[in-house]
């Protein structure tokens, strides 16, 4: 006999909307950069990564984002497309959203240390405030790493409901 699945509380429900939103919005990030060719091709990548080295990268990541990243730019900007557009689409769907949310972390931690410092002699409330673009999406990944917010419309909830036999 199989154990009656109690129905999705209001909870399972926003986090489910919360995942499917942030999913929403990696794949428009992702859609642009796959399906055209300014970002992986044509520059796009170095414009970014040349902008972060202007103002904005935390002094540990410069020689990084010189050394490895900038002699590396066209595979780290497929790697980074098809990354955003995978993460959408896991969580979009609510496939493999554990995974997809370990990765996004990650990726938000890189741009984080890669774009949002405020400088050296900022006060340390400004290091919140200047991480807000990024810190905000690491929190909802965390948030999807720790719960279940594939619990509720998402492809593995279709899989796991019972079949009515007619």
């Amino acid at each position: 006999m199989q154990e009656q699945q109690p129905s999705p509380d209001i909870n399972s429900r926003a986090l489910a909307m919360l995942r499917i939103g942030v999913g929403v919005l990696f794949l428009i990030f992702g859609e642009y950069k796959v399906f055209g060719t300014q970002f992986t091709l044509h520059g796009g990548f170095q414009y970014w990564i040349n902008r972060f080295l202007e103002g904005g990268v935390y002094p540990f990541m410069a020689p990084v984002l010189r050394g490895f990243v900038l002699s590396h730019a066209t595979a780290i900007a497929f790697l980074v497309a098809y990354g955003e557009l995978a993460i959408g689409i896991a969580l979009v769907c609510g496939i493999l959203t554990r995974q997809a949310s370990a990765c996004g972390f990650v990726f938000m931690l890189t741009l984080l240390f890669s774009s949002d410092y405020p400088g050296t002699g900022a006060p340390f409330w400004q290091y919140f405030g200047a991480s807000l673009s990024h810190s905000v999406f690491m929190l909802c990944f965390a948030a999807f790493l720790l719960g279940r917010s594939d619990a509720v419309w998402s492809v593995k909830a279709l899989q796991s409901k019972p079949q009515s036999r007619a």
